[in-house]
């Protein structure tokens, strides 16, 4: 794979991943949190989405047919946890776990899954897992991902200066504005998967 190829598929990831999205949805998650618990918290969906993302890129097909599910199965579950989460944003009562332990869990659901990792994101694993040829390049498609990871990541350490330049009421107006982009994309999602799946 030469370097041309490698930044294509990193580039083509990050936005992917839609990272100002993430953080979009992070922000208003940890609006209330301390800097050493929205860390933590940055860390493990950094983590998460690392990890989900070379599962998935190595082992996706495999696991999918295993189970028996589909990308479209995937969508009508996600876009319905997805609504759920996006119902709370615009309404202002999105309410945090209430140990700080517990907050940790929404690493995984909903910040890695669905909000980075979608069914986009994760046709897009799948479709490139099946494109690479070769172990070499199967791995070096596994770096470039995970560097895109690692980069939507830093933004969302980054989050404490992005906070203080949109200040509190920034945040309220980006939580609600997520909120409905969120209702919208999970209807979406439902509504795709809903009609492949009859379809098929």
């Amino acid at each position: 794979m030469s370097v041309a190829q490698f930044f294509a598929i990193y580039v083509k990831f990050f936005f992917i991943l839609t990272p100002f999205f993430v953080i979009a949805v992070f922000l208003a998650m940890t609006e209330y949190e301390s800097d050493a618990t929205r860390r933590a918290l940055a860390l493990r969906t950094t983590i998460g989405m690392v990890v989900i993302s070379i599962v998935l890129l190595y082992f996706g097909n495999t696991i999918f047919e295993l189970f028996g599910i589909t990308v479209d199965a995937f969508r009508i579950g996600a876009g319905s946890l997805l609504f759920l989460t996006a119902v709370s944003l615009v309404e202002g009562r999105f309410q945090l776990p209430a140990s700080k332990e517990s907050i940790m869990d929404l690493a995984i659901v909903p910040l890695a899954i669905p909000t980075a990792l979608g069914p986009g994101a994760v046709g897009a694993l799948l479709v490139t897992a099946s494109e690479a040829s070769g172990w070499a390049a199967m791995n070096a498609t596994a770096a470039a991902v995970t560097l895109a990871c690692l980069s939507v990541g830093v933004l969302l350490f980054c989050a404490k200066y992005i906070k203080r330049v949109i200040g509190r009421s920034g945040i309220s107006m980006l939580s609600k504005i997520t909120g409905l982009i969120l209702a919208a994309l999970s209807c979406q999602m439902i509504f795709t998967g809903v009609a492949a799946f009859l379809k098929a």
